[in-house]
């Protein structure tokens, strides 16, 4: 049975052997991209809250010349996404000061004084870059020292990032 089965699996290929396929066709396409402006994010200003006491919190507005503020430069008209990596305490040895209610304000044009206002945080804002590729940011928050708030220099990290979509 299994001598038959080779010979009729021989006798198939052979007449598919002698067989031509139909005439065939092809067509190329190119492929290109056109590869845009990176984007480039500065720090302008840090957060500074300067002087803070025990007990008293001290919030810093984004007009505030203390806030924290950014310069993003890329492809003029192009949407971002705007992501937030914001320190909920602030640290001096192993002492800590809470930090909250961050606010934004992004603009277009380098002013805090007018432009629309969000919540920084780890989800994405989405923003658009002005017509020469700019858009600025402004970043306050609020201090919350405790009334036995030990003394020191508190340093944390408040970072931006920016991304096409």
């Amino acid at each position: 049975m299994s001598n038959s089965r080779g010979i009729t699996l021989l006798l198939v290929a052979a007449v598919f052997a002698g067989t031509s396929l139909g005439a065939q066709n092809s067509a190329s396409a190119t492929v290109s991209a056109d590869v845009q402006q990176p984007i480039t994010v500065s720090k302008t200003n840090d957060l500074t809250f300067g002087n803070v006491f025990p007990g008293l919190s001290a919030s810093i507005p984004v007009t505030s010349s203390s806030a924290a503020a950014f310069s993003i430069q890329g492809q003029a008209g192009a949407n971002v996404n705007l992501t937030f990596t914001l320190p909920s305490t602030l640290s001096s040895g192993g002492n800590t000061l809470p930090v909250a209610n961050w606010v934004a304000r992004r603009n277009t044009t380098n002013s805090s004084a007018s432009g629309t206002d969000f919540t920084p945080s780890s989800s994405a804002t989405a923003a658009v870059l002005s017509g020469t590729g700019a858009l600025y940011v402004f970043v306050g928050a609020t201090a919350q020292p405790t009334v036995s708030q030990a003394a020191g220099t508190y340093t944390g990290t408040a970072t931006m990032t920016v991304v096409y979509f």
